[in-house]
C-alpha cells in the first residue's frame, strides 16, 4: 500500500516516538518548545491568510511585521529542542563526574552548579519566547482574518501551554542552585511572565470565543 502521508509527518512521528521512549530526551522541555513553536506557526498562518486580502488592507503592514516576528520565533523555539537536550545532558554529565577525592568533589560540585544555571536559563528563554508569541497571537485574534480567528485562539493556548510547561523546568533546576541571587532573579522574572501571560491568554480566548460564536 502506498504511503500517502505528507513528508513532514515522518518528522512529527520521529519526534513523538522519541518523546514516548524510555530515553530521557527529548522530554518535557522539548515538548514545551514545540508547543510554543506551534503557537508561532499558527500566528504565521493567520497572518498569511490575512495579508493580501482587500478587506484587511488597513492592517496589512502591521500583520507583515507580526509575520516576520512569528517566523523568527518559530525558528528559535524549534531550535530550543536541541538546546534543552544539551542542557539536560550537561547536568547528567556533571552529576556523573568522579567524586573520589576532595578535588574531584569540588570540581564536580562546580560543574553541577554551572550546568544547573544553564538548565534554568534555557527553559526561561523558552518562556520569554512563548510570552512574545502570546502577544502576537493577541494581535492576530483582534485584527486577523475572521475566517481563521479560531486558529489565533489555538495559537495563544499553545504558546501559553509552552510557557507554563517550560516554567516547570525552570523551577526544578533553580531549586538546586546554591547562588540564590541568580535563582531568585530568574524565578521573579518567571512569575512576572506567568502572571502577564495568564491574564492575556484568557482575554484573547474570550475575544476569539465571542467571534466564533
Amino acid at each position: 500500500m502506498t504511503d500517502t502521508r505528507p513528508p513532514e509527518t515522518d518528522s512529527i512521528e520521529t519526534f513523538l516516538t522519541g518523546l514516548a521512549s524510555a530515553a530521557p530526551t527529548p522530554g518535557g522541555g522539548g515538548a514545551a518548545a514545540i508547543s510554543g513553536a506551534m503557537g508561532a506557526a499558527l500566528v504565521s498562518m493567520v497572518c498569511n491568510l490575512t495579508i493580501g486580502k482587500k478587506k484587511y488592507v488597513e492592517v496589512e503592514a502591521e500583520l507583515k511585521d507580526v509575520l516576520a516576528r512569528s517566523e523568527g520565533l518559530r525558528v528559535v523555539l524549534t531550535g530550543m529542542i536541541g538546546e534543552d537536550v544539551q542542557a539536560f545532558d550537561a547536568v547528567m554529565g556533571a552529576y556523573g563526574l568522579p567524586k573520589g577525592t576532595d578535588d574531584e568533589k569540588a570540581a564536580r560540585a562546580t560543574a553541577i552548579q554551572a550546568a544547573l544555571k544553564t538548565a534554568t536559563d534555557v527553559p526561561l528563554s523558552c518562556c520569554r519566547a512563548c510570552r512574545t508569541v502570546i502577544d502576537l497571537a493577541a494581535i492576530t485574534a483582534e485584527k486577523g482574518n475572521l475566517n481563521v480567528v479560531s486558529d489565533a485562539g489555538v495559537a495563544v493556548l499553545s504558546a501559553y501551554a509552552g510557557l507554563r510547561s517550560a516554567a516547570l523546568n525552570v523551577y526544578v533546576n533553580a531549586k538546586g542552585i546554591e547562588d540564590r541571587d541568580f535563582a531568585d532573579e530568574r524565578l521573579q522574572e518567571l512569575e512576572g511572565l506567568l502572571a502577564e501571560a495568564g491574564a492575556l491568554t484568557e482575554k484573547v480566548y474570550g475575544v476569539v470565543k465571542a467571534k466564533v460564536n
